[in-house]
């Protein structure tokens, strides 16, 4: 918060940047814009799920580290994530966190989910996104008879 010299205290936009996988997201929460905080976190997060910036299985921050990134309430990002539950667009997963759920039809979804245990397979062993990828197009020729 800046306080100026009329005595008027300002709230700048707050700024969140997730960097994992070398990817960066980034949350910005407008104070003044008039949709409440809960929101604009519901629908940023459920917009970057949608257009593959969040991709599915991206682990979120915990409730009470976004709301301390953000200098928000816990309980205003608690609503948040309780929305983007209730829409599909998140999954708790116990102890391992809160992830970017899988949309669209069951075999979409197991698709989706087996990818992501792929890619964390050959991460794991170390392999190039090149030599990954690789090994899939390998797998799906000799899958689709190509």
């Amino acid at each position: 918060m800046e306080a100026h010299a009329t005595g008027r205290a300002t709230r700048l936009p707050l700024i969140f940047r997730l960097v994992r996988d070398n990817r960066a997201v980034t949350l910005k929460i407008e104070i003044d814009d008039g949709a409440p905080p809960y929101e604009q976190v519901r629908a940023q997060i459920s917009e970057q799920a949608r257009s593959g910036a969040l991709p599915v299985g991206y682990r979120l921050p915990t409730v009470r580290g976004l709301a301390g990134t953000l200098g928000l309430a816990v309980n205003t990002v608690a609503k948040a994530y309780r929305a983007l539950e209730a829409d599909g667009v998140i999954e708790t997963r116990g102890r391992n966190g809160t992830v970017i759920a899988a949309a669209g039809s069951a075999a979409e979804r197991e698709a989706a989910a087996a990818a992501q245990a792929y890619a964390e397979r050959v991460r794991r062993l170390a392999l190039s996104e090149d030599d990954a990828l690789a090994a899939v197009r390998d797998a799906l020729r000799a899958a689709y008879g190509d």
